[in-house]
């Protein structure tokens, strides 16, 4: 299975999924003209992933702003995280937010709160240099 590598526009996230390693990066800003398109690729990789999955899973997400049809997916995505885990499969869900940005970090509590998958919360500041 190939490594899914979508660079980032001024539209939508960077997204790395990659198979080998097991750790699967979203970053940027999430407003696609079309959701589907754009999510539906991410979605259908991971629908393959799940077939011979890593044995832990890392999701690293840090966006800056999504919309609510990227949200929904982005849940679709994190279900789909439960599934892995109800298979005996080990996955962590790292959810990165600014300091100054409470909305963010509280979108992420709602998400961990929905899925059974582990959230570990990563504030960082603008100063900070994130690598995620």
């Amino acid at each position: 299975m190939d490594t899914l590598l979508i660079q980032a526009t001024a539209q939508t996230p960077l997204v790395n999924l990659n198979p080998e390693s097991g750790i699967m990066e979203i970053r940027g800003r999430s407003i696609p003209d079309d959701p589907e398109a754009f999510w539906g690729v991410v979605l259908t990789w991971f629908d393959n992933y799940m077939a011979n999955p890593h044995d832990e899973t890392l999701v690293r997400i840090d966006l800056e702003y999504f919309n609510i049809t990227s949200s929904k997916r982005i849940l679709f995505l994190l279900y789909k995280l439960n599934e892995l885990v109800d298979s005996g499969k080990k996955a962590k869900v790292e959810w990165y937010y600014r300091q100054s940005d409470e909305d963010m970090y509280e979108v992420g509590q709602d998400y961990a709160f929905m899925v059974h998958v582990p959230f570990d919360f990563r504030e960082y500041t603008d100063n900070d240099l994130v690598v995620a």
